[in-house]
């Protein structure tokens, strides 16, 4: 793997204090708590990439979840009834 250089400018200083608390908080160099930082961001799937996953399950789905509530809620509701007429 080869790594490439990522230079950020004009970063305010009450930010830059922040981030080298953190880092020192941690134990780290601010390098090394930058790259978890930003490898942990990539690591999360962006709003598109979840709607897209979702669209990609709804389709194979047989059953849509509104159904599925609605027949737990009917059953939940005829036990309760039983139990009332005990």
């Amino acid at each position: 793997m080869t790594a490439a250089l990522v230079q950020v400018r004009n970063v305010p200083a009450q930010v830059h204090r922040a981030l080298k608390a953190r880092a020192a908080e941690r134990g780290e160099s601010l390098n090394a708590y930058l790259l978890d930082l930003l490898a942990r961001e990539v690591a999360r799937p962006t709003v598109a990439e979840v709607l897209a996953r979702a669209e990609r399950r709804a389709g194979r789905a047989e059953v849509s979840v509104v159904d599925v509530l609605g027949e737990v809620r009917a059953e939940r509701d005829e036990e309760l009834a039983r139990r009332l007429a005990r």
